[in-house]
Parts: structure tokens; C-alpha cells; sequence
């Protein structure tokens, strides 16, 4: 608490920025009177999945961009105990697919929500869908051409 005022932290990857994002961050500002979003960081993201597919600057830009955080700020471990001193957060929201991992932070007096996703799009969907309406696309555009016409490079 700063001021007599509820500090809620949130942060994310937030790569390929999309719905279910924008609940999790709109929810996050409901429970506060100061909300601070953190994006992870591409070397970050890197030590535990695969490189983001929007540059980290971008993301943070993109979430600069949105109306609900006051603060936006690079995240650059998934360790919070020490950004519980720092920021003086009283609530943590991350999404539920990292239920539990945060429960650490409760022993700091910080209350921990795990914001169910629930169905519709996520990052990972996108990239799959993005995958597949490429190859789909891919193998229209390869079989536009009968085989038995030569195609000449001009």
C-alpha cells in the first residue's frame, strides 16, 4: 500500500497481444487503485519458452498503449519477493495457467489471484492457427500450377 492506496501487480509475456490479455490487465485494475504491469523481457522469456514472436520493445509499447496500467515496466525475473519491497504490491495477478507458483507471496502479505483464462485465444493458439492458415495458404499457392507445366525463373 502507498498512500493509503491498493497496489496491484501484474505481468505477463504478452506476446501477440489478444483478448484474453486485456481481461487479465482490465480485471488487475479493478482490484486496485494503482496498477503496475510488468512485461517480461525477451531474454526472460527465452530462459523458460521459446522466443517471443513481437520484439519485447514492442509489447511494451503495445501495453503502454492501454488505458488500465498507470506503471509499465520491464520484468526481468520471475522471482517477485524482492518487487514486493520494491513496489509495495498488495495484489498479484497472473493467469491460471501458473497456479500455485506464486503462492510465496502470500507469506509477504500480498494477496495472489490466478485470473482463469478460461477458453478463447491465447498466444500459443494464435501462433498455432497462424501455422496452420500458412500452410493451408502454402499448399493452395504450390498446387495452383498443373505438374506438367514448366515454370521458367525470369
Amino acid at each position: 500500500m502507498i498512500a493509503g492506496k491498493t497496489v496491484v501487480y501484474t505481468s505477463g509475456t504478452f506476446d501477440m497481444l489478444h483478448a484474453n490479455h486485456i481481461k487479465m490487465i482490465e480485471y488487475a485494475r479493478s482490484l486496485g487503485d494503482i496498477l503496475i504491469v510488468g512485461v517480461n523481457t525477451d531474454e526472460l522469456v527465452e530462459s523458460y519458452k521459446s522466443q517471443p514472436i513481437i520484439p519485447f520493445d514492442e509489447r511494451i509499447a503495445l501495453v503502454k498503449a492501454l488505458k488500465y496500467p498507470d506503471i509499465v515496466i520491464p520484468q526481468r525475473s520471475l522471482d517477485h519477493a524482492d518487487k514486493v519491497k520494491k513496489l509495495n504490491f498488495d495484489v498479484f495477478v497472473v493467469g491460471d495457467d501458473w497456479a500455485g507458483k506464486y503462492d510465496y507471496l502470500k507469506e509477504q502479505g500480498v494477496d495472489v489471484v490466478y485470473f482463469p483464462y478460461g477458453s478463447g485465444v491465447s498466444s500459443t493458439n494464435l501462433k498455432e492457427r497462424i501455422y496452420e492458415r500458412y500452410s493451408e495458404l502454402k499448399t493452395k499457392a504450390d498446387s495452383h500450377f498443373p505438374n506438367d507445366i514448366e515454370i521458367k525463373n525470369i
